[in-house]
């Protein structure tokens, strides 16, 4: 496993973080497996760990803390994010100075942590980023409850906004191969002093067509909430086809290093269910994406901005 510094935090994180998130947090998913899978990266050499407070119904970041029980946490850079909570089934959002604190303050008690090393806004608007809330933002570094803060957002305009911000250290955009566009966007915010993290990074399976691989229950819940939440990604998706026919490397692994390729991403965040699938995408850390490869991927992506 390869490192790079994540902005100016002074944290030194994985290429490869692991996402705890999606299935992984499930209840209907084993928590044996789950913290196997856990342990399984750590020992891989991933330290950077990302989850949510509101992820998988609030089950995904306690789920995480008692995978990390007992393992040293001194090196590792476990991110989650306030501003969003499960209520009645429902995603809501509260990005309130209180709700900001007492989010912070919880999430220490599910990770079995004293320090967040990093703390991101999950998915504000521009207008959420008030100066009573970023005053709250400083207020929980200058008490030691944080290390770092970020804002995890996909609307470039909210990006935008957070790489002018001296409060806001890190930036998590959704950076793939469907979204070569957001590139200027990552070099605005590496030239700021921004750490940037890769989300979505394998473009959520779309590459493969992820509804015509259903063998269980996870993957047609993966693949359902893909018709239903990213459609335009699903279609987008069969022009990156030719990635899972390189001889080099896997599909995933393809994905994975046309992202890091990017010398301003610190880490590409993935999800995953299956040992298998965690073996592949580690492997991913230090590959160099061919060439003949590269061009066809930035052909592919002119052809998707014409169209």
């Amino acid at each position: 496993m390869l490192y790079r510094p994540l902005g100016a935090t002074g944290l030194s994180v994985s290429e490869i973080g692991f996402g705890a998130a999606s299935w992984w947090g499930k209840p209907r998913f084993a928590e044996a497996e789950a913290v196997r899978l856990v342990h399984a990266a750590l020992d891989g050499g991933v330290t950077f760990f990302d989850t949510g407070s509101s992820y998988c119904g609030g089950h995904a970041e306690p789920r995480l803390g008692r995978a990390l029980r007992g393992r040293d946490a001194a090196q590792l850079a476990v991110a989650t994010k306030a501003g969003t909570f499960t209520q009645g089934g429902r995603i809501r959002r509260d990005f309130s100075p209180g709700a900001i604190v007492a989010s912070a303050e919880r999430s220490l008690r599910n990770l079995g942590l004293e320090v967040l090393p990093l703390l991101q806004l999950h998915g504000p608007g521009a207008d959420d980023l008030t100066e009573a809330l970023l005053s709250t933002l400083r207020s929980l570094k200058a008490r030691g409850l944080v290390r770092a803060i970020g804002v995890n957002s996909f609307d470039p305009a909210v990006i935008d906004r957070a790489i002018a911000l001296a409060e806001v250290d890190v930036v998590m955009v959704d950076y793939n191969v469907l979204r070569q566009d957001r590139e200027p966007l990552i070099a605005r915010a590496a030239a700021a002093g921004k750490g940037v993290l890769a989300g979505m990074p394998l473009a959520m399976g779309h590459t493969r067509l992820q509804i015509a691989r259903i063998g269980s229950p996870r993957d047609l819940w993966y693949a359902a909430r893909g018709l239903v939440r990213h459609r335009r990604e699903v279609h987008e998706g069969l022009s990156y086809r030719f990635l899972h026919q390189a001889p080099e490397m896997t599909g995933s692994q393809a994905a994975l290093a046309f992202v890091l390729a990017n010398p301003s991403v610190a880490c590409a965040v993935v999800g995953t269910t299956r040992m298998g699938h965690l073996a592949e995408n580690l492997a991913a850390s230090g590959l160099a994406l061919p060439e003949a490869l590269r061009l066809r991927i930035r052909a592919a992506g002119l052809t998707q901005s014409q169209g």
